[in-house]
């Protein structure tokens, strides 16, 4: 692999369809929510600092989680763990780790990996890795598509073209454009072409070129990183953080990069079939967790901390308590029952769970979030 490589990982979010788990406090990408023993951020690390070597790993996360990521990671270099002072999303995030990566190395390339995914396929997903770093010696900007299993409505695809026979990349293809996420007949239609993949928010650029793109979308953006990034690691760096940092736009590398360079065609596609899973809500544990697909599961426990009694029942059941959960006669229930809130659901109904923190919310029960 490429030694100039370097891997960002974008570490924000709150997680709301995996609450009560998942707390602004603590999100979803610090629990081991798959009970591998690791934490979901723990595994982006382990698929990824093999492929990059420790030392070129950056974590970009809140000031809130600084001490909790830096607590997991502990082979970190802590310089490479960038705080933010508030959310402002993915463009801002990989723009300031970009430059600070740039600064020390002006030929590298980046790759952003977000750190609450799953892949259980790390070979597959290592080979995928290294076509995509060669793609990006071209210039262009360069993604990862997921080869789709069902017309999913949650994400969002990218639409394929024709192979470009490049060297050390001979899957890669052209991006024709980037669509938001469908309705369920056209995800139908999408995956029935066998054009489109999924969009699993996975960019590898040369550092100089996502910058480029960055600056002529987005120059407000661009100049307002730049400040930080010139006063980074001086005794500046606090007082222009807090001086640029609230004022900037917040918005999604999709939007600010990715689309915008499909539009002018300078974005390659690598298709890739790895088990990936972004694993939004119960029903993507469940499915994640399960032993065989397609057979009976039972009652998958996840916390294990509980007593389970089950009676002709399935579901999935998450308890930081120690007691006893007993379930008869319910099919694909989901119970997480944590020290302050308990939460039952269906897993059909997995995805309405942020319904719920937006009701908490409105009612002014803030400490629940």
């Amino acid at each position: 692999m490429n030694s100039h490589f370097h891997a960002i990982i974008p570490a924000g979010g709150s997680g709301t369809r995996l609450w009560p788990l998942s707390r602004k406090a603590s999100p979803k990408f610090l629990h081991d929510v798959l009970g591998t023993g690791r934490s979901l951020l723990q595994s982006t690390w382990d698929r990824v600092a093999p492929i990059v070597g420790a030392d070129n790993v950056w974590v970009v996360t809140g000031e809130n989680h600084l001490d909790q990521v830096a607590a997991q990671l502990p082979e970190m270099p802590a310089d490479q763990i960038v705080a933010e002072p508030s959310p402002k999303d993915s463009a801002a995030a990989i723009g300031l780790a970009t430059m600070l990566i740039a600064r020390s190395d002006p030929e590298a390339i980046v790759g952003s990996f977000s750190a609450d995914h799953s892949i259980t396929n790390v070979d597959e997903f290592t080979s995928v890795i290294a076509q995509a770093c060669a793609a990006a010696e071209t210039g262009d900007i360069v993604t990862v598509g997921i080869m789709p299993s069902q017309p999913a409505t949650a994400y969002g695809y990218i639409e394929t073209g024709e192979l470009l026979g490049l060297a050390g990349a001979p899957s890669a293809r052209r991006a024709k454009a980037f669509a938001e996420k469908p309705a369920a007949s056209t995800a139908r239609r999408y995956v029935n072409s066998g054009r489109y993949r999924w969009n699993a928010g996975m960019f590898i650029a040369r550092a100089s070129a996502l910058l480029e793109i960055l600056e002529h979308e987005d120059p407000a953006l661009h100049a307002g990183l730049a400040r930080i990034a010139a006063a980074w690691g001086t005794e500046e760096q606090n007082a222009v953080l807090a001086e640029v940092w609230p004022g900037l736009e917040k918005r999604a590398i999709d939007y600010v990069v990715a689309e915008p360079a499909a539009a002018a065609g300078r974005v390659i596609v690598i298709p890739g079939d790895f088990g990936w899973d972004d694993v939004g809500d119960f029903d993507s544990v469940a499915r994640l967790r399960q032993p065989v697909p397609g057979e009976p599961q039972g009652v998958i426990s996840i916390g294990g901390s509980c007593d389970i009694v089950e009676v002709d029942a399935s579901g999935v059941v998450f308890s930081e308590q120690p007691r006893t959960v007993a379930i008869v006669g319910l099919d694909d229930l989901v119970v997480v029952d944590t020290e302050d809130v308990l939460l039952i659901t269906s897993r059909s109904h997995a995805q309405d769970v942020k319904k719920a923190v937006s009701a908490a919310g409105e009612r002014g029960l803030e400490d629940l979030l």
